[in-house]
């Protein structure tokens, strides 16, 4: 099913001609119980926890903490937001990591990735911009620009067009995670284990993805889908 994801992603891309993109993850609470950290690192189950997720792992969200479970990751499209691919991580994977590895195969269509402080990363940004030609914007972190790197990739990156974008993505991207969020009240995942949560959060972007087609062709809001995903 992931793969149907890119076909539509690149489709649409092509159609529109959008050359922008942002990325973003997003953390989902495991099915069931939580499994403390030192437990499951040394893989023991309290006696009369049930229905655990074993798969589900830890990460830290800055808006909400501490989260066992699993992660979504998401490519949406400036200008025109669709998902562009919805997708099943791991909790505790690097989004900036799976980012890099997501994008570059996009090379030649995609100018320019946008992501927050997690992509901040002088390594990757030369990588990406040198070796794939793909301008990454992101947020420098505070305190790290003082190497002559970190100077010049700052310098590089921040211009006035590329911070005016940088702001639209919390219009962009932050908000369709929330649109897959509140469709399918993901609060708490509907299945445990990985295979099974890769399987449903594939079929839910393609789900969003038909409709949201359906509404861009017919000039329509691509947010206002709840209806044609959901039938209510």
């Amino acid at each position: 099913m992931e793969k149907l994801q890119y076909l539509f992603f690149r489709y649409f891309l092509h159609v529109t001609s959008i050359d922008k993109v942002s990325a973003d993850k997003m953390m989902i609470k495991a099915k069931g119980p939580v499994w403390h950290q030192k437990q499951k690192r040394q893989n023991i189950v309290p006696k009369g926890l049930r229905g655990l997720d074993r798969d589900a792992t830890w990460g830290k969200s800055q808006a909400k903490g501490w989260i066992y479970g699993h992660g979504t990751f998401m490519l949406t499209p400036f200008h025109t937001p669709v998902v562009g691919i919805f997708q099943w991580m791991p909790n505790s994977g690097n989004e900036a990591k799976r980012m890099e590895q997501e994008i570059i195969t996009y090379e030649g269509i995609i100018k320019k990735i946008f992501m927050d402080s997690k992509a901040d990363d002088a390594p990757m940004y030369f990588r990406l911009k040198q070796e794939h030609h793909i301008q990454l914007v992101t947020a420098p972190r505070k305190g790290m620009d003082k190497s002559p790197v970190r100077k010049k990739m700052i310098k590089s990156m921040l211009t006035k067009r590329n911070r005016k974008d940088y702001v639209k993505r919390s219009t962009t991207v932050e908000p369709m995670q929330g649109l897959m969020d509140d469709m399918f009240e993901l609060e708490r995942c509907w299945m445990r284990g990985d295979s099974n949560n890769r399987w449903v959060f594939a079929a839910m972007g393609i789900a969003v993805q038909i409709a949201q087609l359906h509404a861009y062709r017919h000039k329509q809001s691509t947010w206002n889908i709840r209806s044609l995903v959901l039938g209510v």
